[in-house]
């Protein structure tokens, strides 16, 4: 086996007292790990650390083999992780890939997704920026699973115009006529996922509660306590940095 691709990483686990275990979403080739010799010096800790994109060369005898993996920087996001929402959305976004996808099978749409919020948690000046990005990138990752929301009528009666709930149990638009007494048991369909534009804090809120009832539902059923504190974590903090 021997690849040589570009990739994200999106988890980076201590491996002995000097080696490191990487996985890094490929475009073509999806999640790829590998065993980076020293990948805990000095030299290699700020090239192999979440969202950096790095040129990655893998390399194993036999397909059961953990790749070696040599790794060469080629764009660093480590300015953000000192900085406490950055840090956080960075953390989330790369863990989600990390443990929703399986190994080796490509998901080019997510890559490209991941790497544009990414791009957008950098070059934003406020978390407002990104955090709607951020929603999508979820909503995306759900769909390319097989776990995609219905978004695009009223599942009971078929309009297409004001559609303002999800079924937390069918993942499908509901509007709001078909609602009415039914709101409490409903999740709230923040309008800039039908309709884009725009999203204000509580429509990104919303967004990310939908998201999350599903990608806990659905994606991260064995896997959720790790990914889920560090989403908690981010939802937290932007909470705290609205109020």
């Amino acid at each position: 086996m021997h690849l040589r691709a570009s990739a994200i990483v999106v988890a980076v686990r201590q491996h002995g007292e000097h080696g490191a275990i990487v996985r890094a979403l490929t475009r073509e080739d999806g999640v790829q790990p590998g065993y980076v010799r020293g990948g805990r010096s000095r030299a290699m800790r700020p090239v192999l650390l979440a969202a950096n994109v790095i040129q990655g060369e893998w390399r194993a005898r036999t397909g059961d083999q953990l790749a070696a993996l040599t790794a060469e920087l080629i764009h660093s996001r480590a300015t953000l992780h000192g900085e406490p929402l950055a840090a956080g959305a960075l953390e989330w976004a790369t863990a989600l890939a990390a443990v929703a996808l399986p190994e080796a099978q490509p998901y080019p749409h997510i890559h490209d997704a991941l790497d544009g919020v990414l791009g957008a948690i950098e070059a934003a000046p406020s978390a407002r920026g990104w955090a709607a990005a951020l929603v999508r990138y979820e909503l995306l990752l759900l769909a390319e699973l097989g776990f995609g929301l219905d978004l695009d009528q009223c599942v009971a009666s078929g309009a297409v115009d004001d559609l303002a709930f999800v079924s937390p149990r069918s993942g499908a638009a509901v509007s709001r006529g078909a609602a009415q007494g039914y709101e409490a048991r409903l999740l709230p369909l923040p309008a800039f996922l039908t309709a884009g534009g725009e999203a204000g804090w509580p429509e990104i809120f919303d967004g990310l509660r939908l998201t999350e009832h599903f990608l806990t539902r659905d994606v991260l059923v064995e896997r959720r306590a790790e990914p889920l504190a560090a989403r908690a974590r981010l939802v937290d903090r932007l909470k705290r940095a609205v109020a």
